[in-house]
């Protein structure tokens, strides 16, 4: 069975910053791709992020380049999303997401577990 839970979602204001944590467990990753997701109300789930666990490739939609970092720490099996230069379009409920590598890893249907999200909210 495998685990992933997020954390460290919030209330923060707009150009605020946060950092999200995807931490995982019930198998090695060590070869695997680790997503971001992201699904405001009434719109369907997005692509944020993603990076591949072993080589540390990344992909980022084009609206959080510059702003938003995905990173990995491979001890504690977690991987890391942070979130600076916040705007009220990136609230939304943050998912992230495992999977192995199968090329370009921005689509849902790449990725087999999921967790269970945290709120990002951004007030203006």
């Amino acid at each position: 069975q495998v685990q992933l839970v997020e954390s460290g979602g919030g209330l923060v204001q707009v150009g605020g910053s946060l950092r999200l944590s995807c931490a995982a467990s019930g198998r090695t990753f060590s070869s695997y791709a680790i997503g971001w997701f992201r699904q405001a109300p009434g719109k369907e789930r997005e692509f944020v992020a993603a990076i591949h666990w072993s080589g540390g490739i990344t992909y980022y939609e084009d609206s959080v380049k510059g702003r938003f970092t995905i990173s990995r720490d491979n001890a504690k099996n977690t991987v890391y999303l942070q979130m600076n230069s916040l705007k009220p379009e990136d609230t939304a409920l943050y998912y992230c997401a495992a999977g192995p590598p199968r090329g370009i890893m921005t689509m849902r249907s790449k990725y087999d577990y999921w967790g269970q999200g945290t709120q990002v909210t951004v007030s203006s």
